[in-house]
């Protein structure tokens, strides 16, 4: 085979022209990042309007919508007008003393009551006041009247579940309360 010729020229030094362009004052260069969502979205604009949002964000959102652009009914409306913050604490301080007894002070005050019915006593304690809940309960309770004070939540959903109690409560002349949240009821 033969021999390559070298590429070099002997004498002459070739002469470099400058690689570097001068940066263009109107047009900054910046440097970019190719990961994902690098070099995207331009710095400081809010985009958490273009969020897709949960579904329960979204109905709560457009609930609030439709309640400021249409006309609320009456009905409907009086559920917005729940107790203070104050007057709620007030009410279920009350209404801690007065808690369902659980099954082992049930058991033990069956067994008092038995234990004195076998020695020839009368009758001792009848069943303690407690609170009643339940839409079906609560309703019976106040068709005849026995129901003292009754505590609807602001927040049911769908709102026709409770939505005819207070003008039932109204017509038995049972006091009743709208509260806020619907856990605290329990």
């Amino acid at each position: 085979m033969a021999p390559k010729k070298s590429s070099k020229s002997k004498g002459k030094t070739p002469v470099k022209a400058s690689s570097t362009p001068k940066a263009d004052p109107l047009f900054p260069s910046r440097p970019r990042s190719f990961n994902v969502g690098g070099a995207i979205r331009p710095a400081g604009r809010d985009l958490s309007r273009f969020v897709r949002w949960p579904k329960y964000v979204r109905i709560q959102r457009q609930r609030a919508v439709l309640y400021q652009r249409l006309k609320v009914p009456p009905s409907i409306n009086q559920f917005t007008k729940a107790i203070g913050k104050n007057e709620a604490a007030s009410v279920f301080k009350l209404l801690n003393n007065y808690r369902p007894e659980t099954a082992a002070a049930k058991k033990q005050r069956q067994r008092g009551a038995a234990a004195d019915a076998a020695k020839g006593k009368g009758k001792t304690a009848n069943v303690p006041h407690q609170l009643k809940f339940g839409l079906k309960h609560v309703t019976t309770l106040v068709e005849e009247k026995k129901a003292s004070l009754v505590l609807i939540a602001c927040d049911v959903d769908p709102i026709e579940l409770v939505l005819w109690l207070p003008a039932l409560c109204r017509k038995m002349d049972v006091p009743f309360l709208i509260v806020k949240d619907k856990a605290r009821l329990g």
